[in-house]
This record gives C-alpha cells, structure tokens and sequence, in this order.
C-alpha cells in the first residue's frame, strides 16, 4: 500500500517495530486523504497498539488500536485542530473523540458509528 503523506512506521506500536503494518488499508487510505485535504501535519501520537501497550497506556480492552482501524492525532493550535476534524468529518469518519491536544478518530465496524466525544 502506497501512502501519500505517511510512513507506517509513524503507526508502530512503541514495543512492536513494524507494526504500523497491521493498521486497516482502508482506514490507512481514508486518514491519508484527511491529511491532504486538512494541509496540516497529522502527528500520529498512537495507531496500532499491542495488547501489552495497550494495557499499559489504559486503553480499553477491545481498543480500535490493537485492531488497526484506530489513531490519535496531535494538534498545537485550535485552527490546527480545526483542519483535522473538518478533514476528518469530510472523508467519512463518524467515530471522532475530541481531546484537548490530540483526536481519536477510529472506524472500527464492531464499535457503534455516527459518535463523538470530549474530554
């Protein structure tokens, strides 16, 4: 699979090199197109997660990360954060969590669509 504005590596679950592979293709392509259409870096903060890094940051235990269809992205400024949600919502995700300097964005088919969140 050929990315335009990533590396998998940037997915790699810190204790799994070469994880980043293991990320949904389909979630991969749609979260790339955000990323040309936002014009802003999309720092991935976390994307695919074992299920030892998992437990050890306090993810869920059926977390959209360990399964590859998952990404937490960073943001500096509001417009920024912005750019990324607009761009998010323009190429379909409808699973979005709003934090106060990163966005979840996850399409995992087994967890409920049409939500969003803040914390």
């Amino acid at each position: 699979m050929e990315l335009e504005n990533f590396n998998l590596s940037e997915f790699d679950s810190p204790d799994q090199s070469g994880s980043g592979a293991k990320m949904n293709p389909d979630f991969l392509m749609k979260l790339d197109k955000a990323r040309g259409i936002a014009g802003v870096p999309f720092k991935i903060n976390s994307g695919y997660r074992s299920e030892s890094h998992n437990k050890k940051v306090g993810g869920t235990p059926n977390s959209a990360h360990t399964k590859g269809f998952a990404a937490d992205i960073a943001y500096s400024t509001g417009s920024d954060g912005y750019k990324i949600l607009t761009a998010l919502q323009q190429v379909g995700f409808t699973r979005i969590g709003i934090y106060k300097s990163w966005i979840h964005v996850d399409s995992d088919p087994a967890l409920p669509s049409k939500v969003i969140w803040s914390k």
